[in-house]
């Protein structure tokens, strides 16, 4: 399983809100680099970078920072928030994104979103299905859409997408464990998905438990911050695999 931790960005800062809640922002560090450099040090290879300013404003907007991790690290990393365009794809792909993850627009737009799978490839874009009592949740979390979670996925892998983050807001940055049942659920019923964990994950012991479930990839932000979980323990994780 695929360690994957998360810088999200306001102002060019590294921050972490809980549940989607912009009012809740805490600033961890001024200098997103120093925190993906510190990452790349602990053997991480990926990076899940969230432009929090650009989910906002329906536009890509922190891609200097994106673009400045991507040279100055050999970290992979997955950009999203805010991508609604064709332009805004070019934009992150040319900044340096190995992958983009679309969520809101692959509800209201799924046209281009499709056109993305069968443009970029399925292993450059990924489906970010947010849940909220297994609804998925759009525009940054602020609003509730009518589709159904798994169907929702389902629909999506017979458009060739195998990519899948899922993050159950309940849980997001509150440090009380991840969903392991709505994970099981996903990959009992959405076969073949490579599902990534996002949301809630507060201990180390956690990780194991995500692996054994099947995941192929966890997101960990608010819990690398707060100190619950050490890089010397994921750079252990790494090693171990």
């Amino acid at each position: 399983m695929r360690i994957i931790p998360a810088i999200d960005i306001i102002d060019g800062k590294c921050v972490r809100l809980s549940k989607g809640d912009y009012d809740t922002k805490i600033i961890y560090n001024e200098n997103p680099l120093e925190v993906a450099k510190s990452f790349e040090a602990h053997g991480i290879e990926y990076l899940h970078l969230v432009d929090l300013d650009g989910a906002k404003s329906s536009k890509i907007v922190n891609y200097k920072i994106l673009e400045q991790i991507a040279t100055q690290t050999g970290l992979k990393i997955d950009f999203g928030g805010g991508l609604k365009s064709d332009e805004d794809l070019k934009i992150a792909f040319e900044s340096g994104a190995s992958q983009i993850t679309g969520g809101s627009i692959a509800v209201k737009n799924r046209a281009i979103f499709e056109k993305w799978i069968s443009e970029y490839g399925s292993d450059k874009i990924i489906l970010g299905a947010d849940a909220k009592d297994e609804k998925v949740a759009i525009s940054g979390w602020l609003e509730d859409s009518n589709e159904d979670l798994i169907p929702f996925i389902q629909d999506y892998q017979n458009k060739g997408i195998q990519y899948v983050i899922c993050t159950d807001i309940a849980k997001d940055g509150m440090l009380e464990g991840p969903s392991f049942d709505l994970y099981k659920k996903i990959l009992a019923e959405a076969n073949g998905v490579k599902l990534i964990a996002s949301g809630g994950i507060s201990t180390f012991d956690e990780l194991p438990k995500l692996a054994e479930l099947g995941c192929e990839g966890t997101i960990i932000g608010k819990a690398i911050y707060e100190n619950r979980i050490t890089l010397k323990q994921l750079e252990n994780f790494i090693i171990r695999k």
